[in-house]
């Protein structure tokens, strides 16, 4: 039998992939030809950092709700509502 948390876990899958994948939004691509590409890029260096450092954190969020869920085998109105807010 599957397991009656399935969908939130799938749900909260997907949120934590679109998350991740917005991250990188914010690092933009260099313009070609105005200057050295390795000098352009060692410029978005702010950018790289936040973006590992968002990654890992959302991650790390991630992980700790996967463990949480190998825990919970059934749901209700307040945890599908509290899992919604995470």
């Amino acid at each position: 039998m599957e397991k009656e948390t399935a969908r939130i876990e799938a749900f909260s899958d997907g949120v934590f992939a679109i998350a991740i994948t917005l991250l990188i939004l914010e690092i933009k691509v260099p313009t070609p030809g105005s200057a050295d590409l390795s000098q352009q890029l060692l410029q978005l260096w702010p950018s790289f950092v936040a973006y590992g450092i968002s990654f890992a954190f959302i991650g790390i969020m991630w992980i700790n709700h996967h463990r949480l869920f190998t825990h919970i085998h059934r749901s209700n109105n307040t945890l599908m509502l509290v899992n919604l807010l995470l």
